[in-house]
């Protein structure tokens, strides 16, 4: 099973922290974090991400969509990063969450990712094309 694990950070924390930890230090611990996953055989991938106020938002409530700039003020909470852990149950997946080297003002969402046989559709030709892609891109 894989699960992602979606770092969320209030506002208010990321600026706290931007003035108060030493970057070198967060680095490493997370780092430490990382390679202690990879070690365990869970680690698939982790990516921080740029600012909120780099990206966009697509809201498809209307036709055609609309594209807002960010950051977004009605977010309590902004997405800054993700892992992808491969293990064999929820509570193992809860295990590496927990262990997480964050603080107050951040929480991780933990979703499951769905697999291919969650959809059960059989010949269906778009869940045997995005089979092949994955074939040949593994």
């Amino acid at each position: 099973m894989r699960y992602m694990l979606i770092m969320q950070v209030e506002p208010e924390a990321a600026a706290r922290a931007a003035e108060e930890l030493d970057m070198a230090e967060v680095i490493a611990a997370m780092g430490a974090y990382n390679e202690e996953l990879q070690k365990a055989g869970v680690f698939l991938s982790a990516e921080g991400l740029s600012d909120a106020s780099e990206g966009f938002r697509v809201d498809f409530a209307s036709a055609p969509p609309v594209v807002t700039d960010g950051p977004y003020a009605e977010a309590r909470e902004v997405f800054t990063g993700f892992w992808i852990l491969e293990v064999a149950s929820r509570e193992e997946a809860e295990h590496w969450a927990r262990k997480c080297p964050l603080g107050p003002g951040t929480a991780l969402e933990v979703r499951r990712v769905n697999e291919l046989t969650d959809f059960e559709i059989p010949d269906n030709e778009w869940i045997a094309k995005e089979q092949e892609w994955r074939a040949a891109n593994s």
